[in-house]
């Protein structure tokens, strides 16, 4: 396995582990958020008697579906983050900083804590830098201008109600509230 540290035999001590991240792990999720990447795991382990601290660099950059023209966009990753792995006979839960196995291991796997890492590092929103969309894409969603949505939008307050009366569109009003008062009055009589 690509993420794991062998740690059985090591004295105490400071140690230094590189990984690269690449596209195997994020298509073993089954997530679509992260379609490939290519980051730089540095992990930084002080090995004790009863635990090893780990803290993690992660850098580089993944491959996802932009939010604005749903094409793939390249998003930096930077992530610093620490781990106590505890050595106990009681394991629990992993809870993203604290991992606890059994003192008989001999290595700890790495995989979760580095692609659980990677997705919090991502922003909210993830767009391609300005100008960089697909304009035939963006075209397609209809995404306009402010001064086009205020001219459509004085179009929609000056229209006259869709195109009926005034007389008309009194009448469809009353009856709607015929009708709501009618459907109150039911739901009352059911009850």
């Amino acid at each position: 396995m690509p993420y794991v540290i062998p740690f059985k035999g090591l004295k105490e001590g400071d140690y230094e582990f590189d990984f690269k991240v690449g596209d195997s792990l994020f298509e073993s999720y089954s997530r679509a958020e992260i379609l490939g990447g290519d980051c730089t795991a540095h992990i930084d382990m002080h090995r004790s008697e009863t635990m090893l601290e780990i803290h993690a660099s992660i850098a580089g950059s993944v491959v996802c579906q932009c939010d604005r023209c749903l094409e793939d966009c390249d998003v930096p990753v930077s992530f610093e983050g620490d781990l106590l792995v505890r050595f106990s006979d009681r394991t629990d839960d992993y809870d993203g900083e604290v991992m606890w196995i059994s003192p008989a291991e001999d290595s700890v796997d790495l995989t979760q804590y580095i692609y659980e890492s990677i997705v919090l590092s991502l922003p909210y929103r993830r767009v391609h830098p300005e100008g960089e969309c697909d304009p035939d894409m963006l075209a397609r969603f209809g995404v306009m201008s402010a001064e086009e949505f205020d001219r459509r939008a004085a179009e929609a307050e000056n229209a006259d109600n869709c195109g009926i009366g005034e007389e008309a569109a009194a009448r469809l009003a009353e009856l709607k509230s015929r009708m709501e008062s009618q459907s109150g009055a039911d739901e009352q009589s059911e009850s």
